[in-house]
């Protein structure tokens, strides 16, 4: 194969892909999936992706990033099928958990660790927002600084004057033990 052409090598892939298809069937003994969209060219088409985490394999994919297409993997998979899986991680687009839900109720919807984690931050990032201008608000510009903030979000709303570590040490710690 020293000299082919890609259109050669492209032909014996197509024809290798072609005769082993209709011998696996993917789909079998799927009980963990992941399903997501990726984009490509440019982000201006998408193709849902189906995994099966127990063999980290590609299971299914189609173009389009909407109930329908979700909807076609669970019509792929069959009602015996549907009724075997366990769990589903996803990012939280409904056009994923409505099918999920409808097709699969049994399966442990769970949420992508990422979206989770990004979730976290725009909310974490929103009450610091919010502190920070009420601390201002109240004119406290020194108080009004990260330490504050964390300390107000991990010590039960007690903004801490002096934002030292040892301090903030001795107050987790007081807080935590009950008086006696």
């Amino acid at each position: 194969m020293r000299r082919a052409s890609w259109r050669t090598v492209t032909a014996i892939i197509g024809r290798v892909v072609n005769d082993l298809a209709g011998s696996t069937d993917r789909l079998e003994g799927v009980r963990r999936i992941g399903i997501d969209e990726i984009a490509h060219r440019k982000g201006h088409r998408y193709l849902t992706v189906v995994v099966d985490h127990d063999t980290g394999r590609l299971i299914w994919a189609a173009p389009g990033r909407d109930s329908k297409t979700v909807l076609a993997f669970f019509d792929a998979l069959g009602p015996q099928r549907e009724g075997q899986l366990t769990h589903v991680s996803a990012d939280g687009a409904e056009w994923i958990h409505g099918p999920v839900r409808a097709q699969a109720p049994q399966a442990v919807l769970c949420l992508e660790a990422f979206h989770v984690v990004a979730w976290a931050t725009k909310a974490l990032d929103q009450v610091c927002g919010d502190v920070w201008n009420e601390l201002r608000a109240a004119g406290r510009y020194a108080q009004a600084n990260c330490a504050a903030i964390v300390d107000r979000l991990t010590f039960g709303g007690n903004i801490i004057e002096t934002g030292t570590s040892s301090y903030r040490l001795a107050h987790a710690r007081n807080q935590r033990t009950p008086n006696a």
